[in-house]
């Protein structure tokens, strides 16, 4: 104001005014939005509010609101009291809980003033308004009005809103003796705005002038930017190609910034600008043609967020009420029905063409991004068109049709495609990002070589004569802009110099205005040549430091963080229509928009969640938080329900996993049916093949109809037709489209996290692959079956071939996940504790496999290096057990379980041999003085056989020992395989270790520590040991303190053994089979028992090979004593199976490495041995 109270207009800052308040209103919409879902949930409103105790308190209150005064004589009655008496109990917590819903009341109050003064302002300072010229004015103040009416609507649909503003000031009134300060004017303005449209038309009558002025404006714009998809395609809109010879002119119009404007912006301030302005559509043709377009293209339209108005419904409210407006009520109802029934295909057809036109535009700046700078407008026109339809597609979706005369077609709201649009708009924001310095190059040449100069000569020229008497303030603005670009050059951008233009956007925003005041010396409406240009500039600086900022003007997608449902629908649809399935990606990108929505003003929307969201990764969106204290404030209640980050994390976490899910569950279709393939491939599959060919030979000379040879293997992959689409056709397909949004992009960021979509995939893959191991396993515990583990292998290097052609769709290393899944199952169990096919191996191999053989119904056969069955129990189901345990299989075995699993076997076998040496021990410690004697008379027949008879449990040593020697062959069995393994596997490495083993020499200086290592480290690899490590590790543990009584112990059970093996020519079973070369009740195994027993026994308590050596010769000399007795016997029942049992000495003798032929012919005579070779193999012959 001047001296003499006269307005200046240059004086009342209306650019920073609108600036300011803007971004306030923005701020109180969110808190006022908040407050509103907080209330309508009773979960999260304030307790007290829905306290039946203080349900008649609160009725009373807001009855009487705004008179809440507990001085007030009314109040201070009994029954009154009586009721108020709770509310006075918790008034410190109402105080608390209620401050900060009840101060963003002020605040909405204090900002109705300062809009209030503002649009009075403006009236006075009698503004223009054009949206082609002074855009960023015109759009600020239309804004603001928006937002103003937005937020006045919201207000009245807080039901609590009474209840809350009287609790907080009775209570405050209670605590302080006195009301608050702001309540009475508070109060008013909630009475005020009961019905908010009917006081807002009240409040904007003076302002009706501007608000016409720039609603009217958009006459030039808004109807051609509304047109039906028909016209855009006839237009080639956002086409590059349509003009090949101007592809690389810059895109130009001369109303820069409304190119991008959003059309569901324009239809917010066309509408809620004329019904609070209604008078205009009686004196305007051009009002009522923008009213009627935006009435038909909309039924609902966004107040905030996820809060619509059905704006016909409201229309007739309001005009109802007006006398002589019911032609309007009737227009309003025939644009309701046309919206209802055209609004859906009109929309439905602009998505399809932007849809190719968007595909096209990516297609091209992709091969050629130079394009990105002189077609930039082209990017961000696209990007706002495709906004505003799929944004118009979420609130119509989600909030249905008015019930009218006509309905309308729900395919029309129903796109299936929505995600292919959702994708190109992320492509092209991706490609803005990524080329974002070819741009900066670009616009930085165009600002400094053309835009600089023409400017600079549009000041110099003069302006209709206008800038020769221009103001200083404008005229410094002006200079200003031609030296800013003046100063700017390509090397800046090379050094990554930070651009900053929102200065001079400032200025250019108070440009507008200084000159669209009333008595202003430069009218910019009569400069439009300037208008165009400032407003093209702006443009071009936005290109160079703001890319950002226009990319979420133009695409911000963040309210499909308020429309979950429509959200997981639209992606649950995606993943279930093949062609859309590599647009899926798009969710999980859109997250990151989330934030976008936030404002500084409501903290509490972007507070750090209160734990970990590493803890809750694979909890759902809408789950609570545990809070680190019990206080329930308006921010904490407000962070725990509507935490905006912790929803997108929440929500990309969920798309990505389901993503990765999907192409898991293609992905095992696909390796199942590589699986049965791989099956058909088996070798006992050609069983049947040849036995139908024998058939067919035998039968083709006669009439008889012969067998039809079944398919081969491969057949299905002969096609008569290229058109013939299998299942398998299908599946990869899916897994293509799947596997190229996954690889879309390693990283997405949301929320100060980072997802990489490909590590889920490969933690499901992980996952599944370890569940599919185990799976084809099949094993059954109840009935003993198991695969084979050549069949297990086949279907493995199946599985794992499907794996590895996943390389050619995503940039995964599956090698990784081969080594974390195979080397699990190396172990008895998974990093999840579960079982793993080594646990389930080693368990199947000891538990029924072996047995199964000591319950004689299997026997070790060494001519044929397997177990064979030799009888079969009819109570038990059959194992073959020569299909398990001949080489190929076991080599089979030792592929799948490999080193580390086959350690872990050998070790389960040695612990069920120490066992059984400690049961042997507490046998020979209940017969030690029996045995004491047998050592030491030896040579004294008589009291040998006299001693002999008074030894118990003879047939349960033997029973043991044999048991040990079936291990031990098993072990023997399987070493060999995991030895064939690794020289084929790591050859140069195994010739390694067999050349340390074999020279590492055995002096006193290498200890048999030392010595035991090297025999660790050869029984790893599955070479042989004179010395089992494994086993002595396992005696070990046995060892008491006292090492001369296991030594004795040790001693005594060899005696036991040796003086034991004549008992064994009473069994029937000991019968020796030539063909098989072994026993039939498996005491052949003997051996391999007493010499692996006494080698670890004797390297534990005696004093290494010397002892071992020394013991063994006195086991054969005890052995062969009591074996030639057996010649002196006259008993035909110890007599039938002597010869077989003869052979023992010579195959324990074959088997020692200690012990040598020499000695076993001075103690036992050859001739006998030869003999009864001689002897076992007729009586075979005769069998």
């Amino acid at each position: 104001m001047s001296r003499t109270g006269q307005l200046i207009p240059s004086q009342q800052k209306l650019a920073e005014k609108l600036t300011v308040l803007n971004d306030r209103a923005m701020g109180m919409l969110t808190r006022i939005y908040n407050i509103k879902k907080a209330c309508g949930d009773v979960k999260s409103k304030p307790a007290f509010l829905s306290d039946k105790n203080l349900e008649g308190a609160i009725k009373f209150i807001v009855r009487k609101f705004p008179h809440v005064d507990s001085k007030n004589n009314y109040w201070t009655m009994p029954f009154v009291q009586s009721q108020l008496q709770q509310v006075n109990n918790i008034k410190g917590e109402i105080m608390k809980q209620l401050s900060l819903y009840y101060f963003t009341f002020v605040d909405v109050m204090d900002f109705k003033d300062h809009v209030s003064e503002l649009l009075t302002t403006m009236d006075a300072c009698n503004v223009h308004f054009d949206i082609t010229t002074n855009y960023d004015l015109t759009k600020g103040y239309l804004d603001l009005i928006i937002s103003y009416v937005s937020l006045m609507l919201l207000l009245a649909r807080i039901d609590d809103r009474k209840a809350v503003l009287g609790l907080y000031n009775y209570a405050h009134d209670l605590t302080h003796g006195k009301v608050d300060q702001n309540f009475a004017r508070l109060g008013q303005m909630i009475l005020d705005y009961e019905q908010p449209l009917k006081k807002l038309q009240e409040e904007f009558t003076p302002h009706s002038k501007l608000v016409a002025c720039a609603l009217l404006s958009l006459h030039q714009v808004y109807p051609r930017r509304n047109l039906p998809a028909e016209q855009w395609r006839q237009a080639q809109m956002l086409s590059l190609v349509s003009a090949p010879g101007q592809m690389l002119n810059p895109a130009q119009s001369e109303t820069m910034p409304c190119e991008y404007l959003s059309v569901e912006t324009m239809e917010k301030w066309i509408i809620f600008g004329f019904l609070l302005c209604h008078g205009q559509l009686t004196q305007s043709d051009s009002a009522v043609q923008l009213w009627r377009l935006a009435l038909s293209g909309n039924y609902v339209i966004t107040l905030f967020r996820d809060e619509v108005l059905y704006i016909h419904k409201t229309v007739e409210g309001v005009f109802e009420g007006i006398k002589g407006y019911s032609k309007r009520v009737t227009e309003t109802k025939e644009c309701a029905n046309y919206a209802v029934v055209n609004a859906g295909p009109f929309h439905r057809e602009r998505r399809a063409f932007l849809r190719t036109a968007l595909k096209e535009l990516v297609m091209i700046l992709a091969d050629q991004p130079g394009l990105l700078g002189p077609k930039a407008l082209f990017v961000f026109m696209g990007l706002s068109f495709a906004r505003d339809e799929v944004l118009w597609l979420l609130r119509h979706s989600e909030n249905p049709a008015p019930k009218l005369n006509k309905r309308p077609n729900p395919v029309d709201y129903e796109d299936r495609q929505l995600p292919e649009l959702l994708y190109y708009m992320e492509e092209l924001r991706g490609l803005l990002r990524k080329y974002n310095q070819v741009m900066q190059r670009y616009y930085v040449q165009y600002l400094n070589g053309f835009d600089s100069i023409v400017l600079n000569n549009l000041v110099q020229n003069g302006l209709h004569q206008n800038l020769s008497v221009c103001p200083e303030d404008e005229s410094i603005i002006m200079s200003s802009f031609v030296n800013t670009m003046n100063g700017l050059s390509v090397k800046q951008v090379e050094e990554g110099e930070i651009f900053d233009f929102r200065g001079m956007r400032l200025d250019w925003f108070r440009l507008q205005a200084y000159t669209s005041v009333s008595r202003a010396q430069l009218v910019l409406r009569e400069n439009p040549d300037l208008a165009r240009l400032m407003n093209t500039i702006t443009f071009h600086t936005y290109m160079v430091d703001s890319l950002d900022e226009m990319a979420k003007e133009t695409s911000d997608l963040s309210n499909f963080c308020f429309y979950g449902r429509l959200f997981e629908q639209y992606f649950q649809w995606c993943l279930e229509t093949p062609s859309q399935m590599r647009y899926s990606i798009s969710f999980p990108l859109i997250c990151s928009h989330f934030m976008n929505c936030t404002h500084e003003i409501c903290p509490e929307e972007v507070v750090k969640p209160m734990l970990s969201y590493k803890q809750n990764l694979r909890t759902a969106g809408g789950s609570t938080r545990e809070r680190k204290s019990q206080d329930t404030s308006f921010c904490d209640r407000q962070s725990k329900r509507h935490h905006i980050g912790d929803r997108s994390l929440s929500q990309a976490n969920f798309f990505l996993d389901e993503m990765a899910k999907e192409a898991k569950n293609i992905i095992t279709s696909i390796c199942d049916e590589q699986c049965k393939l791989g099956d058909q491939l088996l070798p006992k599959n050609a069983a049947k093949t040849i036995s139908i060919a024998i058939e067919r030979k035998r039968n083709q000379n006669k009439a008889k109809k012969l067998p039809q040879e079944p398919d081969k293997p491969g057949r299905e992959s002969m096609r008569r037709s290229r058109t013939d689409v299998t299942s398998m056709d299908k599946l990869y397909l899916m897994l293509t489209e799947l596997c190229s949004a996954i690889n879309y992009t390693p990283s997405i960021q949301v929320w100060e996290h980072t997802f990489a979509p490909r590590e889920y995939l490969t933690q499901h893959l992980e996952s599944r692959f370890t569940k599919a191991l185990v799976g084809m396993v099949m094993y059954n515990p109840d009935s003993g079956e198991i695969a084979k583990p050549s069949e297990l292998l086949n279907s493995v290097e199946a599985y794992m071939g499907v794996l590895q052609t996943i390389e050619n769709y995503v940039h995964l290393d599956i090698t990784r996940v081969f080594n974390n899944v195979l080397l699990q199952q190396t172990q008895p169990q998974d990093s999840h504790g579960d079982k793993t096919i080594t646990a389930l191996y080693t368990n199947w191999y000891l538990e029924v496999l072996l047995r199964r053989v000591s319950t004689g119904q299997i026997m070790f056969s060494p001519n044929r290096h397997a177990f064979v069955n030799v009888g079969v129990d009819p109570n038990q189901v059959a194992v073959n057990a020569e299909e398990f345990s001949d080489i190929s299989e076991l080599r089979s075995l030792a592929e799948l379980l490999g080193p580390y699993g086959m350690k872990f076997l050998n070790e389960s076998l040695m612990w069920h041999i120490s066992s059984q040496v400690a049961e042997l021990k507490k046998l020979v410690t209940q017969n030690k003085d029996v045995l004491t004697t047998l050592r030491t008379h030896f040579d004294k027949p008589a009291l040998m056989a006299e001693h002999f008879n008074r030894l118990r449990d003879v047939d349960n040593v033997l029973k043991r020992v044999t048991i040990v020697g079936v291990i031990l062959s098993f072990k023997t069995l399987a070493q060999e395989a995991l030895n064939d393994v690794l020289k084929k596997r790591i050859p140069f490495l195994m010739s390694s270790i067999i050349d340390f083993q074999k020279h590492f020499p055995e002096t006193p200086e290498n200890n048999m520590v030392r010595v035991e290592i090297v025999n660790e480290m050869a029984s790893a690899a599955g070479l042989p040991c004179d010395v089992d490590p494994a086993l002595c590790a396992a005696l070990r543990v046995q060892k008491s303190e006292n090492p001369d009584d296991d030594y004795k112990i040790a001693c005594l059970l060899m005696v036991f053994i040796a003086v034991s093996l004549p008992m064994l020519s009473l069994d029937s079973q000991s019968s020796f089979r030539a063909d098989l070369e072994g026993h039939t009740n498996n005491i052949h195994c003997l051996a391999k028992a007493v010499n692996s027993i006494a080698a670890a026994m004797f390297t534990i308590y005696g004093k290494g090979r010397v002892t071992i050596e020394e013991r063994l010769k006195e086991f054969l000399a005890l052995a062969s004593s009591s074996l030639l007795k057996l010649g002196q016997e006259t008993d035909k029942l110890a007599l039938r199976s002597r010869e077989s049992v003869y052979l023992l000495l010579d195959q324990i003798v074959r088997e020692s490495p200690f012990l040598t032929m020499d000695l076993l012919e001075s103690c036992f005579p050859y001739a006998l041995l030869r003999n009864s070779y001689h002897a076992v193999l007729r009586q075979d012959n005769r069998m």
